[in-house]
């Protein structure tokens, strides 16, 4: 029987620290799926909708965008896909009387644990200039609200449209048709703030900003290298992908500042040796200090290219530019400075190296511990530098694979969800629909909290997401987002952000993935885009939360007719109607997805197209894939300070707590808690089970504090420590960011250590 959601916030003060795991998966992670499942659904609900999940007939995971292979079993999902789906299918309702009974202040003060644990929103609600709480409105009467704002702007630029990766494909076009219908590119989008860097380089160097490997690559390769990533949490269905490959004979690098369960061993729930004994996954793990990864890359570079035989000199000659320069910054890289940015010693690079040379068809994945740095871009440069050197690109078994955290993140950025769109994208759209888009530059995720707070954006819309608790610089921001005059967030959850408002607030309540959605041309699926540019379909097959919810296109729709009024010749009713009347524009506007309606009805749905993948084509503006020659950077500390990068629990994705434990790491009962190395918790004189604040700095000189956090002795590398968000993103400063990508640089926070 499912349970009811929690009174209180449960209290937080001592987080108990038992062993750390050292292998992810097995029995313990069945039994929590089973419980989690059970709280929030109950034992039919549970069995209905998690057979649903990732299977062809079904619909797509609202966590991670991992992708699926044409076999499936019948329980296609990981520990942490479950508790998302048990989240959203819960039988918890957040009705009228609930914002009744809870004022804004009061949700303002409870924890995101607790705003997520009440439950699905049933009614759409207003926060009127001046009250205290929400309460109920009409959909007719949101929409006026919002066209009203909408159209008293003195420019459209000054109106923000946010896009979480959990959107649809089918909503993020029209969202970003509306916003440009409307007079604006300021489409921020969660990518902004994870995977960003990724984009850049890679658009920068082969041509696209995505990966090139699929999911058959990956089972194929000899040399796996998983660089600032933890799947054993944050994407755990690829725990499947290296098992299978390791069984194949791959031989797999980790390159990480903590150790993680993960990827010691993975132990399949799906087969009974898989549960008993498990299997090791990593042969080498490369305990890197935060941000030592692109001198690492560097100087593996230079290795290869002085070793005999290394370098692939027919695909360098035929397929690269820029080799020459590379090679002679290449050249410069030395031992002594490696070693220090790093922390590693000369064997185990040695070792690496020969792993490297070994290896015939290498692929590199990547995530967070990579693209929130300073110096990201250069970074993900010198990993693409490492796989052109041996033409790992364009060939089985091999390439680049930045793994995607949001199901559809992906999938929004190629519906046009960007603030800086190609001039081709919005020359095809305005063809379709006879508009004029705005050709200048819109503000990104960072740009718009500025604006915010400068008072150049007055109006903010938000389609999904917690805003608030994803961004940086926790004080500048929620003071920004209260000068906004409008905030709207479209939701199926509370969140933080819902209680911290413009001058008059909305919440529209929609449809989840595991929701039936029926309009009046019938039955409606959604598609999305895997982490791999597989495209297929979403059919929910649950009964609404309340009949009272509309879907995400269904939202746009009425906010496009409402703010463009008479004007618009778009046919906004007949895309409520019937989204395959959306997939029909989507097709004439987004090149490789010709024939989408018919192509997304096969099961499993269809790849997208990848040249530098494909056929080894590079559309950069070279026409060939770039070498690059970035100089080596590492971040620097000051003595007596430590290097803080903010991460997720195991009880967590993205900004939803699930609970408050982390299983792998040994943690239970709380989360603020910071991880330190033992030789660096002596040094300065924080012992085990302390309490400390954390204070970063900055060149601002602007004091951030986050006060009270147990100090945990932690086998992380030396001179780094680690906490989770969103609990630490108020010691990010706001300018600390990415070169290029502008992405919050929130693994790379120079921290001191204050206690009482």
């Amino acid at each position: 029987m499912a349970t009811k959601p929690p009174t209180g916030d449960p209290v937080q003060d001592a987080p108990q620290v038992d062993g750390v795991k050292h292998a992810a998966a097995g029995l313990p992670a069945v039994a929590h799926t089973l419980r989690i499942a059970q709280q929030q659904m109950g034992v039919r609900r549970t069995a209905q909708t998690l057979l649903k999940v990732n299977q062809k007939d079904g619909f797509d995971c609202p966590g991670c965008a991992w992708p699926e292979g044409d076999k499936r079993h019948a329980a296609e999902f990981c520990e942490n896909g479950a508790k998302a789906v048990a989240e959203e299918a819960t039988l918890r309702r957040v009705t009228p009387e609930f914002f009744a009974a809870h004022p804004v202040a009061d949700l303002g003060t409870r924890s995101g644990y607790w705003l997520g644990q009440q439950g699905r929103i049933t009614h759409p609600v207003y926060l009127p200039e001046g009250a205290d709480r929400y309460e109920p409105v009409s959909w007719e009467r949101a929409f006026e609200i919002i066209a009203q704002e909408l159209t008293a702007l003195s420019s459209p630029d000054e109106a923000l449209f946010y896009t979480s990766g959990r959107t649809s494909n089918e909503a993020a076009f029209l969202l970003q048709l509306f916003a440009r219908e409307f007079g604006t590119n300021n489409l921020p989008d969660c990518s902004n703030m994870c995977h960003e860097s990724s984009g850049s380089a890679l658009t920068e160097t082969i041509g696209i900003g995505k990966g090139s490997v699929s999911l058959e690559d990956l089972h194929q390769a000899d040399l796996i290298i998983v660089a600032g990533q933890n799947p054993g949490t944050n994407h755990p269905r690829m725990l499947s992908a290296l098992e299978q490959a390791k069984a194949a004979g791959a031989k797999i690098i980790s390159v990480n500042p903590l150790p993680e369960a993960g990827l010691e061993r993975f132990k399949n729930p799906q087969t009974a040796r898989g549960m008993l004994k498990g299997a090791a996954l990593t042969d080498l793990f490369l305990q890197i200090r935060i941000g030592g990864d692109q001198a690492l890359f560097r100087l593996l570079n230079k290795m290869i290219i002085e070793a005999d035989g290394a370098l692939d000199t027919a695909f360098i000659d035929e397929h690269t530019h820029g080799y020459e320069e590379f090679a002679q910054a290449a050249r410069e890289a030395d031992w002594e400075g490696t070693l220090t940015a790093t922390g590693l010693d000369r064997e185990a690079i040695e070792q690496a190296l020969a792993m490297v040379l070994a290896s015939e068809r290498t692929i590199v994945c990547w995530a967070m511990g990579l693209t929130q740095h300073k110096h990201s871009v250069p970074t993900i440069r010198e990993v693409v530098n490492f796989l052109l050197l041996r033409g790992n690109i364009g060939r089985p078994g091999a390439g680049v694979c930045p793994v995607r955290g949001h199901s559809n993140v992906q999938g929004d950025r190629t519906m046009g969800i960007f603030e800086r769109p190609s001039p081709a994208f919005l020359d095809a759209l305005d063809q379709e629909f006879g508009i004029t888009s705005p050709r200048h530059h819109g503000y990104d995720v960072v740009r718009s909290i500025q604006a915010l707070r400068d008072g150049d954006a007055k109006v903010f819309f938000a389609m999904g997401g917690n805003f608030v608790g994803a961004t940086p610089d926790t004080a500048v921001t929620e003071a920004a987002m209260r000068r906004a005059r409008l905030t709207v967030h479209v939701s199926t959850k509370l969140n933080r952000s819902h209680a911290v408002t413009g001058t008059h607030a909305l919440i529209l309540p929609t449809l989840g993935r595991t929701d039936k959605d029926v309009q009046t041309g019938g039955k409606q699926f959604v598609t999305v885009e895997d982490s791999m540019g597989m495209v297929h379909s979403s059919r929910g097959n649950l009964t609404p939360a309340s009949p009272h919810l509309l879907s995400e296109p269904a939202i746009v729709a009425r906010l496009a007719r409402a703010a463009l009024g008479p004007a618009s010749t778009t046919p906004w009713e007949d895309f409520e109607k019937d989204y395959g009347t959306i997939r029909d524009r989507i097709s004439r506007v987004v090149p490789g997805f010709e024939d989408f309606n018919a192509r997304v009805a096969h099961p499993g749905g269809f790849a997208l197209p990848h040249a530098p993948r494909d056929e080894r084509r590079f559309p950069t503006a070279t026409g060939k894939a770039n070498f690059t020659a970035a100089p080596v950077e590492h971040p620097e500390v000051p003595e007596g300070r430590l290097l803080l990068q903010t991460l997720r629990s195991h009880d967590q994705y993205n900004t939803t707590v699930y609970g408050l434990d982390d299983r792998y790491r040994g943690i239970k009962g709380g989360r603020r808690i910071v991880m330190v190395n033992p030789e660096d918790a002596r040094a300065l004189g924080l012992a085990d089970g302390s309490y400390t604040d954390l204070v970063s700095e900055w060149k601002d000189g602007v004091e951030r504090r986050a006060p009270g956090f147990r100090v945990v002795h932690y086998p992380t590398a030396r001179g780094c420590a680690a906490a989770y968000y969103p609990e630490t993103n108020v010691l990010v400063p706001l300018d600390s960011t990415a070169d290029t990508s502008n992405t919050p640089a929130s693994k790379s926070v120079v921290v001191r250590f204050e206690t009482a």
